[in-house]
């Protein structure tokens, strides 16, 4: 879809896409499992959400699923096919083992059938009743899959999922509108939230704070913010301790594992190459357990899961007079870049391209760290315009449709830049030509304009050019 018109073509015009509800950092930050928040994440919601609806309607005798648009062209290497089997059977990312996946999976296989919501078996050959259709795209969203059951009464019940983005998902008949949370200072665009600054006095993560109050008390946003860090620094740790090599095909050997033991055998972190380096490090990690199918904190997708816990690893490592409460500080003030991304454009590479998940968490850390390192929120918002206009056309290719090459080094590149814009930040006073509303709907634009070929369908780019080994 191409945007025309001069009002569409204004940086600084507030997006014309349909209103979005109030976002909490629940709805940024989700521990689930890869490859992909919106092939693996989301599919196995829906799945379940479905396995749900379809119970409360009666006893299915039979469920099939249609994949279509990019989940249908890049579903088989982004574990679509495993999410739907295991969502069916009403297992959720955040509380499957991904150690029982595997056997989960082969259970279903092997039998036949599947134990719906857990609760009830039903007939299902996968080679039948899970298709992928390819070159098929549903109006609403590039990622559609839609769920058939079959009752003794000769009724179906059909529902249509889109999976959005960051594992969210959306019921079609719904038109992606929920329940409204009446906020205390809600903000639409970075002016507004700096406007809501210079007006109370408040950090912008003090403003996300206080907004987080619609939902549960502040006790519980900080045990969920702290779970958030210790399942990113848990999944670096993780990716440092694992060798071989990736599943999939492509022979990709994991090298978090050998970085690692060279880094510390070169003993006091001491030359500037080696900050680098140990970021470098955090990111691969985490990349590298993604694309293995382990635990990840979606932040704000899993194809740039590395990103944010890298940079808050560097915070924490490498920043003097590093906290707790300035990792906090990090993660709510990301949260409040990401809902901005995610309410204006999206987050989503099937949409916007790899912009939308490498570029928007670049972005989000970058605005993270200054606010950690005591930055000011102009200085806030500039280092978040840096990160992403320097991230702006970045293209989804995924060779093999995989979340592997160049996904994993990928977020390498952006943790570095997230870094280095938050530095330039710094070094300002938060004035600057750009601001990040040009730029986040500057890449709104550009993801309308870009051809599909290039946004999560592995159809265009390092996808067809790179002979697959």
């Amino acid at each position: 879809m191409v945007s025309d018109g001069a009002s569409a073509r204004n940086p600084e015009a507030p997006s014309t896409r349909a209103p979005t509800p109030a976002l909490s950092v629940v709805d940024l930050f989700t521990i689930g499992i890869g490859p992909s928040s919106s092939h693996t994440v989301g599919p196995m919601r829906a799945a379940a959400a479905f396995a749900s609806l379809a119970l409360g309607r009666g006893a299915p005798v039979g469920v099939t699923c249609d994949l279509f648009g990019s989940l249908a062209l890049t579903g088989k290497g982004h574990a679509t096919d495993t999410a739907v089997l295991l969502g069916l059977g009403g297992w959720l990312p955040e509380a499957v083992d991904p150690g029982d996946i595997a056997r989960l999976v082969a259970e279903v296989r092997a039998r036949e059938e599947i134990s719906l919501g857990g609760r009830l078996s039903v007939c299902f050959v996968e080679a039948e009743d899970l298709r992928f259709r390819r070159g098929e795209f549903l109006p609403g969203h590039a990622n559609a899959l839609t769920f058939t059951a079959m009752y003794p009464d000769g009724e179906a019940l059909v529902q249509t999922y889109f999976s959005v983005g960051g594992g969210a998902i959306v019921a079609a008949e719904r038109n992606g509108v929920a329940d409204q949370v009446e906020l205390l200072r809600p903000f639409g665009s970075g002016a507004e939230l700096l406007q809501i600054g210079r007006a109370s006095g408040l950090s912008i993560a003090d403003i996300v704070w206080g907004n987080e109050l619609a939902w549960r008390p502040r006790a519980e946003t900080e045990a969920f913010i702290d779970g958030v860090r210790a399942a990113m620094f848990a999944c670096i740790e993780r990716g440092c301790r694992q060798g071989g090599v990736l599943p999939g095909g492509l022979g990709v050997r994991r090298r978090a594992l050998d970085l690692h033991a060279r880094l510390v055998a070169r003993g006091p972190r001491t030359e500037p190459s080696h900050v680098f380096e140990w970021v470098s490090l955090y990111a691969l990690s985490v990349n590298e357990e993604n694309a293995a199918g382990g635990r990840v904190v979606t932040a704000p997708t899993n194809g740039a899961a590395g990103i944010l816990p890298a940079v808050l690893k560097y915070y924490e490592a490498f920043t003097t007079g590093a906290t707790l409460e300035g990792a906090r500080t990090f993660l709510m003030t990301a949260s409040a870049i990401g809902f901005l991304y995610k309410t204006r454009a999206s987050i989503s590479a099937a949409e916007m391209g790899c912009q939308g998940e490498v570029g928007v968490a670049c972005s989000m850390a970058a605005a993270g760290l200054v606010a950690a390192l005591g930055g000011t929120n102009e200085q806030i918002e500039n280092a978040a315009e840096i990160g992403m206009e320097h991230n702006l056309g970045l293209t989804c290719d995924p060779i093999g449709g995989l979340v592997q090459i160049p996904c994993i080094e990928r977020n390498t590149m952006g943790a570095v830049k997230a870094i280095n814009a938050a530095y330039l930040a710094l070094q300002g006073d938060g004035r600057h030509i750009v601001s990040l509303d040009a730029v986040i709907e500057t890449m709104r634009q550009t993801g309308e304009d870009m051809r599909s070929n290039y946004k999560e369908t592995s159809l265009g780019g390092l996808a067809v050019n790179v002979v697959e080994c």
